[in-house]
Order: C-alpha cells, then sequence, then structure tokens
C-alpha cells in the first residue's frame, strides 16, 4: 500500500484484518451473481510515521455490457461508462490513488471481466486493475459487477455485485469504489454517504440559508427547505432516516428533526432564548444543543422525541457545540469559562468536566472522530483553522491554513474531514472543502450555490 503524502501518514496497525476475502472464481466469461462483501469491523489504527511519496496506480476500464439496453437512466453501454468514471473520480479523491480511465482505454468484452489479459494493461504499469459489468434485468433493475486484480501477481483481490434500480447507478458506482478502496487500504469505506449542509445565496447581510443534501461527491444535491426561516448547523441522525438543524424564524428559535423518507418535520424543541447546534447521541435517542438564558449558555440533552431539556453545563461562561463520543459515554465542548473559548471533555452525565486544549488562541467547534480516536477543531489564531487532537489533548496537529476554516466535520470512516472555507470581503464565498488526516490531500466539493456547516453522515444503510 502506498500513499502520497508529505507531513504525516496513518499507519494501519492491523492492515488486512478488515480485507475482504476473495470469493470463488466464476468461470471465464460468466460474471458471477453478485455477491456483497459481509459488513466488517474498522481496523485499528494509529497516526505516526514516515512518508512515501507515490500513489497507488488503479487502471480502470469501462464496464462491459452484454449487451447495450436503454434503461431510465441510459443505455448500459453508456452507464458503464459512466460507472467507471464515478470509480475513478471517487479513488483520485481519496489522494491514495492515482487512478487512470476509462478515458483513452480501449473497451474490453465481457469475456475479459473474470478474465483480465494482464499482459495487453502491464505497459500501463499500473499496481491494479479494474473490470466490471452492467446488464439489464427484465424488470428494469441494474446488475452491476465490478472486479479487483493485482498486475503484478495476476490474480483476482475483490470482487462485488450490486442490484439497483437504474436511478441508483451512481451509488452502486460509490459501492464499488468502497469496495476497492477497503481492500487496498484496510480502511473502512466512506464514499456511499451523504452530506446535510447549508446551501447560501444573497448578499452576506441578508443570506438566504436552506437546509440541503448531496452525495459525498457533490452530486444529487437537493434543497430540504425553502429558505423562509433560516437553517443551521444539520446533522444526520445514526441511521440516516433524520436530520436535526437549527430554524430561525422571527424571533422564534426551533431545534426542527427533519423525516428523510416522508419529508415531514417536527419540532423537538423552541424558545425565545438563542439556541444552537443539535447533536445526536449514537443510538439516535436524544439530541445535545447549546441555549442562552439570563446571557449564560449551556449544554442540554432532550429526548429526539422532544420533552423537558436537562442542562449539563453550569459554568458562567459559554459552553458550546457538545459532540458525543462514538460509545455515547463522554461529550466533547468548548467553553470560554477559563477567559478565552477552549475545548473540554465530559462524561455523558455532566460530571467530570475538564479541559483538554491548552494552546494559544482560540479553540472552537470541536466534533468526536466515528473512529474515537481523534478530535477535530476550528483553532482561531489570527487566521481560522482545522486541527485535530486526540481525547487526552495531546498529538495536536493543524490541517488547514487559509483565512477562515471552520466547523469540521467527519467522514464515516473518521479519515477525511469536511468544513467550509469563507473568503474575505463583500464578494467573498463560502464554500465546501474536504481534507484528510496528512493535510495534503486537500479539495473542494463541488455545490450548485454556496455552501457552509457541512454534516457527514454514516456509510448508506
Amino acid at each position: 500500500m502506498r500513499f502520497r503524502t508529505m507531513a504525516i501518514l496513518a499507519l494501519i496497525a492491523a492492515s488486512g484484518t478488515a480485507q475482504a476475502q476473495p470469493a470463488a472464481a466464476p468461470p471465464a466469461g460468466a460474471p458471477a451473481a453478485p455477491v456483497t462483501a459481509a459488513p466488517q469491523a474498522p481496523p485499528r489504527e494509529t497516526v505516526t510515521g514516515d512518508l512515501v511519496q507515490e500513489r497507488t496506480s488503479v487502471v480502470i476500464t469501462a464496464l462491459a455490457t452484454p449487451e447495450s439496453v436503454n434503461t431510465a437512466a441510459g443505455s448500459t453501454a453508456a452507464l458503464g461508462q459512466q460507472i467507471a468514471e464515478v470509480i475513478a473520480a471517487d479513488l483520485e479523491r481519496s489522494g491514495l490513488y492515482a487512478p487512470r480511465g476509462p478515458g483513452g482505454l480501449r473497451a474490453i468484452a465481457m469475456s475479459e471481466v473474470t478474465a483480465p489479459q494482464f499482459a495487453s494493461w502491464r505497459g500501463t504499469g499500473a499496481d491494479n486493475l479494474v473490470h466490471g459489468f452492467v446488464r439489464a434485468d427484465a424488470a428494469g433493475n441494474l446488475t452491476v459487477g465490478c472486479y479487483l486484480y493485482d498486475m503484478a501477481l495476476g490474480s483476482e483481490l475483490a470482487r462485488n455485485g450490486f442490484v439497483v434500480q437504474p436511478r441508483d447507478w451512481r451509488r452502486a458506482a460509490h459501492r464499488c469504489a468502497d469496495a476497492i478502496y477497503s481492500r487496498l487500504s484496510g480502511e473502512a469505506p466512506f464514499f456511499d454517504s451523504r452530506i446535510a449542509y447549508i446551501a447560501e445565496t444573497g448578499p452576506k447581510d441578508a443570506r438566504v440559508k436552506r437546509l440541503a443534501i448531496m452525495d459525498s461527491d457533490g452530486a444529487n444535491h437537493r434543497f430540504i427547505t425553502n429558505g423562509q426561516a433560516i437553517a443551521l448547523t444539520p446533522r444526520f441522525s445514526p441511521d440516516y432516516n433524520r436530520i436535526a438543524y437549527v430554524s430561525y424564524l422571527g424571533n422564534r428559535v426551533r431545534v426542527q428533526v427533519y423525516d428523510v423518507a416522508s419529508g415531514q418535520q417536527r419540532t423537538v424543541f423552541e424558545s425565545p432564548n438563542a439556541t444552537f447546534a443539535p447533536r445526536w447521541s449514537p443510538d439516535g435517542r436524544f439530541l445535545l444543543f447549546s441555549m442562552a438564558v439570563a446571557g449564560n449558555t449551556d449544554i442540554y440533552r432532550i429526548p429526539a422525541e422532544g420533552g423537558t431539556p436537562r442542562r449539563l453545563t453550569d459554568s458562567p461562561g459559554i459552553d458550546v457545540g457538545g459532540s458525543y463520543s462514538p460509545d455515547g459515554t463522554r461529550i466533547v465542548f468548548e467553553s470560554d469559562r477559563s477567559g478565552a473559548q477552549q475545548i473540554y471533555v465530559m462524561n455523558a452525565d455532566g460530571s467530570d468536566q475538564r479541559r483538554i486544549s491548552f494552546g494559544g488562541g482560540r479553540y472552537a467547534t470541536p466534533e468526536w472522530s466515528p473512529r474515537g480516536d481523534l478530535i477535530a477543531f476550528t483553532r482561531i489564531s489570527g487566521n481560522f483553522r482545522i486541527g485535530i487532537m486526540s481525547p487526552s489533548g495531546g498529538g495536536e496537529r493543524l490541517l488547514t491554513d487559509s483565512w477562515q476554516d471552520e466547523a469540521p466535520t467527519w467522514a464515516p470512516n473518521g479519515r477525511v474531514i469536511q468544513f467550509f472555507r469563507t473568503t474575505q470581503g463583500r464578494s467573498g464565498t463560502s464554500q465546501i472543502f474536504q481534507v484528510d488526516l496528512t493535510g495534503v490531500n486537500l479539495r473542494r466539493v463541488p455545490t450548485p450555490v454556496d455552501g457552509s456547516d457541512p454534516a457527514w453522515g454514516p456509510v448508506l444503510p
């Protein structure tokens, strides 16, 4: 496994433990029935070590089709090309791989899907080869198969297959990319996931802020709210069925929960007091939020179905931004009780509150990694920068350096962070970016309008 990095490398302490075992190969020319690898626990890993400056080269051909059939999403021949393009784009975004194709590569026959002509591809110098197929059945569904091969050994490393409706062909591509990424890196996947965020339009002094959803690569964008009320700080529920966010309309502040399947919304909490940043508990039963009462801001917990909030902090300072640890036993938050914003942790019941950041400047918007091993935050010292540290406060590193980067949110595998970047001036923009733990692989996530407050959900079920 090779990485392109320049500063810090994530070393996999138990690489291979999460790698899917190759399934038995079907007869040549007869792609197997879809087989999805069984879910596996993410590997444990540490962040340390030196660097290698090469990325793994992967050749990705257009997916073959037994015959081109028109579907609701286009012909299977066209989808074979498009699915391969999404796989290549996903692997490129990871920063770990240098994909080549499908453009500029020869088309393969169905017989080559399970019997690659390795000799004809070795001239590319690639480390790995991806073949696959797409076909439509009588019911109108698509079957998508993808196969990963080791070029040096001339052997199959993994295969996966998915049956989807034509409108979900991008999900099949993301799941293929996830399978390739996990097999080669030993990491848990993250491509087949969605982002909730705030879509912004209009001048800076009169912004329209709408709740929106998109795929992890910015595709399939759709607005959820109409902009009549200001929407802020969304978060997906752990089961992906709901989105909690803050809604401002008139002089009332509401913690809203949007049901993704039905499109219905309900108010969990409403107050004339300033209310911020709802965050789900890992079991989806509770929400944290912060509320200012009589000049004092504290963190509260409320049942996700509504009820009476319970105050968890009671310092005279401003306590905001609570985020649960993955096991639900602890909460990280920011507080200015020491005189400047710093990061603290406490037990889930509010006990044992301890400061963990001690650097200069200020710290804000802490977010616990889904792996539990790191906390992401905004460091304010001149510029606003995104950083990470351990839950005990050690190993602090800053990953970005721009005028104003803030509000980190973790990918489901805990190895990539999205945030939003604001540029200076009245004509400045707010755009969503992502960076991996090396701080090197920085990329903008495309959105149709300005974007802020990204919230990365788990891998789709």
